[in-house]
């Protein structure tokens, strides 16, 4: 048992995915995994393990933003001896060929937090970058469920409400789209050396109207949720 997670060493799989919405775990371990048990519910953080194709498979729900995915990060890891995270969560759309739905497969996160900054100090711009094995395998596993995916950089923001922050300028850079978490997550993964990706589901697009509800975002994301399942269990 750690500080934030109500749970016994062996609860927890090797590989664990990490939706930031408690919920969206909820659903996916009802929904994909078989022998469900509920691991940790404190502060309401839901956490599951079952079984996917006779697979051990862990959901935990992280949060939102890097300090808050980060404390989960860390005891998974350092408490519950988890070797895999994957992410899977929803993100803005940001380039031009980015539509609502598309599913992402994030190679390099850009970001504007201190956690990098902080992390090597002055003079080093550190480049946080998925697990190259995870990385080929989810794209492969998605060409082979016949989903199209884009893969390439996002942005990590450290505040979701900045008005300051020229997102046409990241668009005219390559970055696909932005969410709160994955540059924390390449960083930890390579501080503590598990393996780690990012999967999203494009959920509203930066520069247009288009969007999906708060329930669309928790249940209806499925193609995302099976790519990193099947990822998974070829680890």
């Amino acid at each position: 048992m750690s500080t934030h997670i109500n749970a016994q060493m062996g609860d927890y799989a090797e590989t664990v995915l990490l939706p930031g919405d408690p919920l969206r775990a909820k659903y996916i371990a009802e929904t994909f995994l078989d022998n469900v048990k509920q691991v940790n519910a404190v502060r309401n953080a839901l956490g599951f393990t079952g079984e996917y194709h006779g697979y051990r498979i862990s959901v935990q729900g992280s949060g939102m933003g890097i300090p808050s995915m980060s404390i989960y990060i860390n005891e998974l890891v350092r408490e519950f001896g988890v070797k895999t995270i994957i992410r899977v969560g929803s993100c803005g759309g940001m380039a031009p060929d980015v539509h609502l739905r598309d599913v992402l497969l994030v190679s390099g996160s850009s970001t504007d937090s201190a956690v990098v900054a902080n992390t090597f100090g002055y003079g080093v711009h550190y480049a946080p970058l998925a697990n190259f094995e995870l990385l080929d395998s989810a794209y492969h596993v998605a060409k082979e469920l016949g989903v199209s995916v884009k893969v390439g950089d996002i942005f990590a923001a450290d505040r979701f409400y900045n008005d300051e922050l020229d997102m046409q300028k990241l668009a005219d850079y390559g970055v696909l789209g932005t969410e709160m978490e994955s540059a924390g997550l390449y960083l930890l993964g390579a501080k503590l050396h598990f393996k780690a990706l990012s999967v999203l589901t494009v959920s509203d697009l930066i520069f247009g109207s288009e969007k999906t509800t708060a329930q669309e975002r928790e249940r209806t994301f499925n193609d995302m949720i099976k790519i990193a399942l099947e990822t998974a269990i070829k680890q």
